[in-house]
């Protein structure tokens, strides 16, 4: 629990002026984003190192971040993306076996902010009714902050909107991937018979998706954002994957759309996308997608097949949706959220092409959705079988 007493080493700032002081911990400094809240109760290292919270603080709504420690072996990418954290309680020791190292070492080294001590509740509350504000968190040991310029701050901040975020965390050379997904006791393992040839775009992918498409039989090429309808075909693969990322989809649409709608015209294959890559595939479809109001960020959000009338429990994280009254005809919703009936799925009506916005990686999160990879495999392998 946080001392009362202690005096405040860190300011988090909102744009309308308000002001939540705490406890500091991690890298010292300051840094400016859109603030967004997360209700999973597992997964913190998993949520900070996934691409997708590009240009966005979180607010913690579980109280015991920190307890499990960190490790190299649950990181979604190299170095943690998003620019901070906010948490009620300060982050406790770790206790457990697969710990490395503390979450708060952890943060300092690789330059993340984090504050402790905050009323996450309140905050909460005021994400989900106003919006996902701009806010300036600074951590100063020291206890000084000059309010009137983090809150000058906040308000100069541009926003996610029109904000083309993937070309910041994407690879910058493709590579190949064939580690499996994380089994006891032997951890991560690798796939030595691939069946399918598949070239996923790094639109800021998480590593867990592609160690499912590896655990499904494919052998993974992975292309940077930018690559062309001519890099992917040029890799004669069976079937194409469009990965998660952040920002504004109709801006990293600018120019993934063009390739997609390309790929469509000149083959036949597969096509997965998840997250941002269903946006991707939406707006190359001919939809449009809107900025939500606070999003969904959590590995908790029902969501419904329609086709089934099956309920998967899910793991989200998105700030944008695709307008499901913009799809057009011979492209149907297949998934909507239970929690405000938002679009969650897409699929064509007569071409093995869909995606979905939530995380069927489970990274971190529930394994319901786990199905899709293997439906993405089933599509290939029939598609090959006709094509022979």
């Amino acid at each position: 629990m946080p001392d009362a007493q202690k005096t405040p080493t860190a300011c988090l700032a909102l744009a309308d002026g308000t002001l939540f002081y705490g406890q500091g911990f991690g890298a010292t400094g300051q840094t400016v984003a859109e603030l967004c809240f997360n209700t999973a109760m597992t997964g913190y290292q998993e949520i900070m190192t996934d691409p997708s919270y590009a240009g966005q603080v979180v607010t913690f709504t579980f109280p015991h971040i920190g307890n499990t420690g960190v490790t190299e072996e649950d990181d979604e990418t190299a170095d943690p993306v998003a620019n901070g954290m906010v948490v009620k309680w300060d982050p406790t020791a770790p206790s457990n076996w697969r710990a490395m190292e503390a979450l708060v070492t952890w943060l300092a080294k690789r330059g993340r902010i984090g504050i402790g001590g905050v009323d996450t509740r309140r905050l909460t509350r005021a994400i989900r009714q106003q919006g996902a504000p701009h806010v300036a968190l600074a951590h100063n040991p020291d206890g000084v902050f000059d309010i009137e310029a983090l809150v000058a701050e906040a308000r100069a901040f541009s926003g996610l909107e029109g904000r083309d975020l993937a070309k910041d965390v994407t690879c910058r050379q493709s590579y190949r991937w064939n580690q499996t997904r994380w089994a006891w006791p032997e951890g991560y393992g690798t796939q030595p018979d691939a069946k399918f040839k598949v070239v996923a775009i790094d639109y800021g992918a998480k590593r867990n998706i592609l160690r499912c498409l590896a655990s499904v039989g494919c052998d993974v090429t992975v292309l940077p954002a930018s690559a062309t309808t001519e890099d992917v075909l040029a890799q004669n693969p069976d079937g194409l994957f469009l990965s998660n990322g952040p920002g504004d989809p109709a801006a990293t649409g600018a120019y993934a759309v063009p390739m997609i709608q390309g790929v469509m015209a000149n083959s036949q294959m597969p096509i997965f996308g998840i997250c941002l890559g269903h946006q991707m595939l939406a707006l190359a479809l001919g939809a449009k997608t809107v900025k939500m109001n606070h999003g969904h960020h959590g590995a908790n959000h029902p969501v419904k097949d329609i086709e089934t009338s099956k309920v998967e429990i899910t793991s989200m994280n998105h700030g944008f949706t695709v307008d499901s009254q913009t799809l057009p005809k011979g492209v149907k919703e297949t998934h909507v959220s239970l929690f405000d009936g938002s679009n969650c799925g897409i699929r064509m009506e007569d071409r093995p092409i869909f995606s979905v916005q939530y995380h069927p990686e489970a990274s971190p999160g529930p394994t319901d959705s786990m199905y899709l990879f293997d439906r993405f495999a089933s599509a290939m392998a029939q598609n090959i079988k006709v094509a022979n």
